[in-house]
């Protein structure tokens, strides 16, 4: 679910029997829970907004920031297969995997 260019996960709680909402990409929690998509909607606003006041109330940027690093483990015949097709197109293997990685988001 997307709102105001915040993402959220949305998934089934049997406990509750309604469905919970994670908002991402935040600096700390925030969730909220609904029973159908209007109700999912409205609270997923609410959230966010007691979410961005509490932040601005005490001077945290509510985003979270990643450093652009991060290890991937892959096997070394896909390793190998990066590498040459890398090669073969005259770029890093970090450039080729970031386009990739692009073009599937």
């Amino acid at each position: 679910m997307k709102l105001d260019g915040y993402s959220a996960k949305i998934e089934y709680d049997a406990d509750r029997d309604s469905f919970r909402g994670e908002i991402l990409g935040l600096n700390g929690g925030a969730d909220f829970y609904g029973r159908n998509p209007k109700e999912l909607r409205t609270e997923f606003r609410r959230s966010l907004q007691v979410f961005l006041d509490v932040c601005k109330e005490k001077g945290i940027d509510p985003h979270r920031h990643y450093s652009g690093k991060f290890n991937l483990r892959i096997p070394p015949k896909l390793h190998e297969q990066l590498a040459i097709s890398a090669q073969s197109k005259g770029v890093s293997i970090n450039t080729l995997a970031q386009e990739v990685l692009q073009s599937a988001l």
